[in-house]
């Protein structure tokens, strides 16, 4: 069983569609003791950092997330709370993965927010079996990670930035796999083999 966390951040309907198109089970929760039992954890979002955080909290979810030891996929907002720290809201995030949150700087040269597709390189997980990079994906973010020692993709909006992390057990994708497409859903099968 696939627990979505509900903690009110939107986009959990791509997900649960991306999910039964797999015929993967999910249950859509912020109960503790599901969460903690699942086979798989996806903590989705679209939404401003410091609030989802502050969902979080309410629920009683940071310590939950952070012990888990099955594999656990953070989408978009999802993936930048379990940074360090986010200068959305200047809010001090999960910190699971070694990176910081900026946002884009403004620039004529590139778009903010950062939204379409776009290809992601340097791909090094499991994550990406089969892959070879190069392939699109959807993103929509204003706010990025930089690169660190948990990057295991890269993109590229004016400056490179971390298009995916993994640390242990923890995955984040920056961009949405449950709306990229042919890649994106290899991507989440991936995930459910890990």
């Amino acid at each position: 069983m696939i627990a979505i966390i509900d903690y009110k951040m939107g986009n959990i309907r791509s997900v649960e569609n991306a999910l039964r198109r797999l015929g993967a089970e999910w249950t859509l929760t912020d109960d503790a003791d599901v969460i903690r039992k699942a086979d798989r954890v996806i903590l989705p979002g679209v939404g401003y950092a410091g609030e989802a955080m502050e969902n979080l909290r309410s629920r009683q979810l940071p310590e939950v997330i952070r012990g888990l030891r099955r594999p656990v996929l953070g989408i978009c907002v999802g993936m930048q709370i379990m940074c360090r720290h986010s200068d959305e809201g200047d809010v001090d995030c999960l910190d699971i993965f070694d990176a910081k949150v900026h946002r884009f700087p403004d620039s004529d040269e590139y778009k903010v927010p950062h939204m379409g597709w776009s290809r992601i390189s340097n791909l090094e997980s499991k994550l990406f079996k089969g892959m070879k990079g190069g392939e699109y994906v959807y993103f929509v973010h204003s706010y990025y990670a930089g690169l660190c020692p948990d990057t295991i993709a890269t993109s590229r909006n004016g400056i490179m930035f971390s298009a995916a992390l993994k640390y242990e057990n923890f995955y984040g994708t920056q961009f949405h796999p449950e709306k990229s497409g042919d890649a994106g859903e290899s991507i989440i099968r991936n995930f459910l083999e890990l």
